[in-house]
């Protein structure tokens, strides 16, 4: 048995639902019975990033890799692993080449083909304890810049850095800043942006849930930079872990002098503030955020005036969100140059993505910018489901676009992404396969944007509704040939015209998608046919009478009996009285059922 051993467990929203912390208190247990309390250490860490096979554990210093583990484990693990040093092959990822099983971390490709920097602490350290970040150098950064520069030099460094904004629209970070700083003003303000809304995407909440100081140190040397005595950190409700973490956080760091006034020494005054937003995505629009936080409802204004100088109660305010804040920790620790070796020319260092949908592997990933989307959903994603066919990604959340199977070797940086219409957004990646209908996932996009229309400006309120609703039509089989260039025209309208960054990229998934699957807009039109057989309006079920044997599994199964037939005889469907639930097709063991 190694000495001074820990084991990492990821108690992050994922795995915490699905049961870690039963699975911390079942090894507190275990190493307590074994005698083992005082040798080896238990750490709840936040998200390890294979959300997939959660929930995860780690072994330290092996390394070890444990998956899927639940309180009913925990005796073999100790047993085997922390006494005899032996491996739980069961618990392993399995190779999916040779099926050999893969014991550390850096053996498996999801976690040694990326390039973590803002996630090197998450799943490593606990979020809720200080001296761990300190212990990974957390507040260097801060000490450099307040005994070693001036603001006016750590700016500069963050504008050499290359750094954009990971919030979506890709803005200098420096430059940003260099708008707040030149505002004069007797009070400045800065924010972070964790008002995450984006379906399927998760960064924000995980770098707050396991890296909380790495956010309230880049906010104190933004500050710092730009001259500024208070920011707030806009967090959605949804989140509670995230704002338990952070709220502790910020305690530890004003206990420890890096909050509050005169920090270290200084003469740098710093306050922070946590505020709970009630869940709108239109919030995470920074003017709708920053009317929020005034008790204003969520509803963007008309920029000029930019946030940089009349922002929060009409001061100048700066506003970045959670990732960025905490990369400037590592700019500022190792220095610009060795920042910007990442990336490409014009997207330096890297980018978290949230990796979801009908892939293999989803999780958290970090990669540098200029990765291509096949090396993140097929090295890294591990492939499709189930041997399915790759069809489409989902790349920017709502605001973004689909992109086909021959743009997978797109490199993913901001220009590249844009010019293909699409965009790196916050980050979200959902992965569509053979049986996805891209009509339909366009359709679902729009309704998310619709719903979540503030309603202000006309655009966005009213052209929105008229684009979901001739695509529920067209989905339903009700499309008219018309439809498409009304749609174009639609979207393109709306995208000039919308006051804000919520209408102005809601028909972006519109666009692509007709740009892109242009085919299967026109089957469903004047073939009415779903290519993917998603749409249930457009599908009929029959049943082969040559494969049927007659065992009857479908009309029993049939919630409307539309099915009738006599046993050992070919069963046969009223089609008229189908509702297309596709009960027959699950039930059927012998492939009899045949939808089109």
């Amino acid at each position: 048995m190694a000495e001074n051993q820990r084991i990492l467990v990821c108690a992050g929203t994922g795995c915490a639902s699905s049961g870690a912390h039963k699975l911390i208190d079942a090894l507190k247990l275990e190493l307590s019975r074994q005698g083992l309390e005082e040798t080896v250490s238990i750490v709840g860490t936040g998200c390890q990033g294979f959300c997939e096979k959660g929930p995860t554990l780690v072994i330290e210093p092996q390394q070890v890799l444990y998956t899927s583990v639940t309180a009913d484990d925990v005796a073999e693990i100790v047993a085997q692993d922390i006494m005899k040093g032996e491996r739980v092959e069961r618990l392993l990822i399995q190779d999916q080449v040779t099926q050999k099983p893969l014991s550390t971390l850096s053996e498996i490709p999801f976690f040694a083909k990326q390039h973590r920097i803002v996630l090197q602490n998450c799943g490593v350290i606990d979020p809720q304890k200080i001296e761990e970040y300190t212990a990974r150098d957390g507040y260097l950064g801060l000490q450099k810049v307040l005994k070693e520069m001036s603001p006016e030099e750590t700016l500069e460094e963050v504008k050499k850095s290359g750094l954009r904004g990971r919030g979506g629209a890709g803005f200098p970070t420096g430059l940003k800043w260099g708008f707040c700083r030149a505002t004069p003003s007797d009070k400045k303000y800065i924010i972070c942006n964790a008002d995450e809304g984006d379906p399927g995407a998760f960064m924000d909440r995980s770098v707050l849930e396991g890296d909380p100081h790495s956010v309230i140190e880049g906010m104190l040397i933004g500050a710092y930079a730009m001259g500024v005595d208070e920011g707030y950190v806009y967090c959605r409700a949804e989140y509670p872990l995230a704002i338990k973490h952070l709220e502790i956080a910020i305690r530890q760091a004003e206990e420890a002098g890096y909050l509050g006034n005169n920090i270290l020494n200084s003469g740098f005054n710093f306050k922070l503030n946590v505020f709970a937003g009630a869940g709108a995505f239109v919030c995470g629009e920074e003017t709708a955020l920053m009317a929020s936080i005034e008790g204003k409802r969520g509803m963007p204004r008309v920029r000029p005036p930019f946030p940089a100088v009349s922002g929060l109660w009409g001061k100048p305010t700066n506003i970045n969100n959670v990732e960025t804040w905490s990369n400037i920790p590592h700019i500022l620790r190792n220095g610009a140059e060795w920042y910007s070796q990442f990336g490409t020319e014009k997207s330096k260092g890297t980018k978290i993505f949230a990796l979801t949908g009908k892939v293999n592997n989803t999780g958290l990933v970090e990669v540098p910018m200029g990765t291509t989307l096949r090396e993140i959903i097929f090295d890294i994603g591990g492939g499709i489901q189930n041997g399915k066919a790759f069809k489409a990604v989902q790349i920017g959340g709502p605001s973004g676009g689909c992109l086909p199977e021959d743009m997978l070797d797109l490199a993913v940086d901001y220009d590249t992404l844009t010019k293909a219409g699409a965009m790196v957004g916050s980050g979200g990646l959902v992965i569509m396969d053979e049986t996805t209908c891209m009509v339909d996932i366009a359709r679902f996009f729009l309704s998310f944007s619709t719903k979540e229309s503030c309603g202000k400006c006309t655009p966005c309120r009213e052209g929105t509704k008229r684009m979901y609703e001739i695509l529920d039509r067209i989905t339903k089989g009700e499309g008219k040939a018309e439809d498409l260039d009304i749609l174009e025209n639609l979207a393109l309208t709306i995208k000039e015209t919308s006051l804000c960054g919520l209408g102005q990229f809601a028909p972006s998934p519109i666009l692509a998608t007709l740009k892109y699957f242009r085919h299967e807009f026109e089957a469903h039109i004047f073939d009415h046919k779903c290519p993917a057989h998603a749409c249930s309006a457009l599908l009929s079920y029959t049943i082969d009478a040559e494969k049927c044997k007659g065992c009857g599994l479908c009309a029993k199964n049939c919630p409307v009996t539309c099915i009738t037939g006599e046993k050992k005889t070919p069963y046969v469907i009223k089609e008229e009285d189908c509702i297309k639930c596709g009960t027959c097709v699950d039930k059927c063991k012998f492939n009899a059922v045949i939808r089109a």
